[in-house]
């Protein structure tokens, strides 16, 4: 049977989502937790790589295995089995071939930027001494609707075969001292989101004009744009999921 699994984590002292040779990951933590007490080599398959340190409030992944009878007792023990900077929310069933991954319709981040020296965020925000130019920020990503190919914000050495995706928000909120990217597509690629948040920052404090942005996205090349945002401030908050996948409650 197939089994979706919801987490969340602080990326801080991980390597990010995937398993790697030689460094700790989230995705290894949950799978060597999962196979410690479901007593069986289990391999988990996420809805998308985070980078190091990035943080995740919400991704799914799936895995296969035998009924579980109680997925709740499952979630609570797991939860006591995993770091304390790791959660699983949820654990359910779905049908079998559902996939964390392929069958993702629309995926959503946020860049979360304080704007004053924070002890308490200094972990989980990129911090700024000065205020960036958040209309004309606002402005400018509006040209990110516009556009398919975003080669030009996507580390150069991936193995995607495209490099397409489809924006349908792309929006800045500055509320007292945070200042928050929100953004939501059908996928990204790596690095594409701190590219973005990196570029429109060089905008909004008047290094890159907006016709200059527009010509980095004609451009298809990563050296154009701006630098990518620090990791810390960065989480994947949503990750949606056509309703056919999931079994109907009974």
């Amino acid at each position: 049977m197939r089994y979706f699994i919801e987490i969340a984590y602080n990326g801080k002292n991980y390597f990010g989502w995937q398993r790697q040779p030689k460094q700790v990951s989230v995705q290894q933590v949950i799978e060597e937790s999962l196979s410690t007490l479901l007593r069986e080599d289990i391999k988990i398959t996420g809805a998308g790589r985070t980078d190091a340190g990035v943080h995740a409030k919400q991704l799914f992944a799936h895995f296969d295995f035998e009924a579980i009878n109680d997925t709740k007792a499952l979630v609570f023990r797991i939860n006591s089995f995993l770091p304390k900077d790791i959660s699983v929310v949820n654990i359910f069933q779905v049908k079998d071939n559902a996939h964390a991954r392929f069958d993702a319709v629309a995926r959503e981040y946020e860049y979360v930027i304080s704007l004053r020296k924070d002890p308490f965020s200094q972990d989980f925000a990129y911090q700024l001494n000065k205020t960036p130019d958040v209309d004309l920020m606002n402005k400018t990503a509006e040209l990110l609707f516009n556009h398919i190919d975003f080669q030009c914000f996507s580390r150069s050495k991936t193995d995607v075969k495209t490099y397409n995706c489809v924006i349908s928000k792309a929006r800045w909120e500055l509320i007292d001292n945070k200042l928050t990217f929100t953004i939501s597509a059908d996928r990204f690629l790596r690095n594409m989101v701190r590219a973005i948040v990196g570029t429109l920052l060089d905008v909004g404090f008047g290094k890159t004009s907006v016709e200059d942005f527009q010509a980095i996205l004609n451009s298809k090349n990563r050296s154009k744009a701006g630098a990518s945002a620090p990791a810390h401030g960065l989480y994947l908050t949503k990750v949606k999921y056509p309703e056919e996948i999931f079994l109907p409650i009974e």
